[in-house]
């Protein structure tokens, strides 16, 4: 068969091969910038191939070979990468006004104009709009008055997950499935002053989760139209369609309750929406909230806990620390609140280091150059996009002793903290962007895994040996356990 027939005359088979020429073009131009080193790309691909599936640690690898500040090439997008405290500190505090612009991902649902008018995440740069919706949940949600005021909120869910997990004394649970779901009704309860799933996961295989989870993952899943723009419209892997029907799925879990807040004549609750409601939001504006805040309050968090979960149980003398602290300052039979947070050390130092360790977003949240700009020396190209490698710098050797180890201990007569100030320790990020429910996450993580261990022992089925659980790395929006936590309350 020729190579070219009448069916594919001359000039269209130019024009099929125009963008791949084009392609090859700009990255030969690329290579006269002074960009940060990294590995060589390849035609078309760029470095695609060689980052993989677990692209924190082959990116923390390329980082060993070619300094705290790399380039790597996906597709036709160049990606700049912080893995060590002081870049990171560039990108995060002295450019921190310039560098907090966002990328909004190709597999979103809705146009950038829109994003940037109710997004509090994906706004693409620090419009006045994105000021007043930080403004507003933090006035709302995450000052400290307002976490205060959440108090016997989160203590009542937290003891109907132990009244749950006592209900199932020496079986074996899914523990990850259990914080979920206790952390959604939290939420849930905070947004519309209601619970929004059953804690038994067994009887309850579908609703939110199994939709939100979905919804998460698509989110997280490479997409070619990210990596080459000129594919955009076409959505080649049904992303973003798919991506719009657990959209829709989750909107239509709370569109009854907004209908009927709307046309109440009086509301006795006083939640998150009905502020949202006597604010003049749009039904617009309340779902992009809405799915913003509960995605990402839900995910990091469970991930957070049962990491840390997993590493005590693997860390006998942590453990033992732990149990008797609680047992020290609260003591056997006394119930456990958020008062007594401030008294334990220890449990605050297992959350650091989990934290450390398992950051629960690895790059945070990609930031955008929105013009060119300097970055220790090198020159990072209008519209590059920004990766911190918060996993990486955590598990630094240059910066922590005995990196790879679990000890609490190293937080214990420590100052440093994870509220963007120690770029040696940014799970939550800096700058501008940094996290805005951190305070209310500082307070559901330390209240429920304080829980876990003072009212349980905790063993693995069929006695299995802690030190042979699976430690692989989930990637994705979080960073779970590949294989989920199966442990038994005694």
């Amino acid at each position: 068969m020729p190579l070219l027939s009448m069916e594919y005359p001359l000039p269209v088979f130019f024009l099929i091969l125009i963008p791949f020429f084009l392609l090859i073009y700009k990255q030969l131009i690329q290579k006269s910038r002074n960009l940060p080193p990294g590995p060589r790309p390849w035609p078309v691909l760029g470095n695609i191939l060689q980052i993989g599936k677990r692209p924190h640690i082959s990116l923390a690898e390329f980082a060993k070979i070619h300094g705290p500040l790399i380039s790597v090439k996906l597709g036709t997008q160049i990606v700049v990468v912080a893995s060590s405290p002081d870049s990171a500190a560039e990108i995060l505090k002295t450019q921190d006004r310039l560098l907090s612009a966002r990328s909004v991902p190709r597999v979103a649902v809705y146009e950038v104009s829109v994003m940037d008018q109710h997004s509090i995440v994906w706004s693409s740069d620090l419009s006045n709009h994105w000021k007043f919706l930080r403004a507003f949940c933090r006035t709302h949600l995450f000052s400290p008055k307002a976490v205060e005021s959440q108090i016997s909120l989160r203590e009542k869910k937290v003891s109907e997950m132990i009244d749950f997990l006592r209900s199932r004394k020496r079986e074996t649970v899914k523990i990850s499935e259990i914080l979920f779901g206790t952390i959604l009704n939290t939420l849930g309860n905070l947004f519309f002053s209601k619970d929004l799933c059953d804690l038994d996961y067994e009887r309850n295989t579908s609703g939110i989760k199994h939709v939100l989870r979905k919804y998460i993952e698509l989110g997280a899943m490479p997409n070619i139209s990210d990596f080459y723009p000129l594919f955009n419209a076409l959505d080649l892997q049904r992303l973003r369609k798919q991506t719009e029907i657990y959209q829709n799925q989750l909107i239509n879990i709370w569109s009854e309750i907004v209908k009927e807040k709307r046309q109440a004549i009086s509301r006795r609750s006083s939640d998150f929406l009905d502020v949202m409601i006597d604010s003049g939001f749009s039904d617009l504006q309340i779902n992009i909230l809405l799915i913003e805040l509960i995605g990402a309050g839900s995910d990091t968090t469970t991930s957070t806990i049962e990491w840390a979960m997993t590493e005590l149980l693997r860390n006998k003398d942590a453990m033992h620390k732990l149990q008797a602290e609680l047992k020290s300052k609260i003591g056997v039979n006394h119930i456990i609140t958020e008062s007594n947070i401030t008294e334990l050390p220890y449990l605050a130092a297992c959350v650091k280091e989990t934290l450390r360790i398992h950051p629960p977003t690895p790059f945070l949240i990609p930031r955008r150059a929105p013009e060119t700009c300097k970055i220790m020396d090198y020159t990072i190209p209008k519209n590059a996009r920004l990766f911190v490698n918060v996993w990486a710098i955590g598990r630094d050797s240059n910066t922590w002793e005995d990196a790879l180890s679990f000890r609490p201990e190293r937080f214990l007569d420590s100052n440093v903290d994870f509220r963007g100030q120690d770029f040696e320790f940014i799970p939550f990020g800096g700058g501008r962007r940094i996290c805005p429910g951190l305070a209310f996450a500082r307070q559901e993580i330390h209240l429920i895994l304080a829980s876990l261990i003072h009212y349980f022992e905790w063993s693995l089925p069929n006695d299995e040996d802690p030190m042979q659980l699976d430690m692989e790395e989930k990637f994705g929006v979080t960073l779970q356990k590949e294989k989920p936590l199966l442990i038994i309350p005694m």
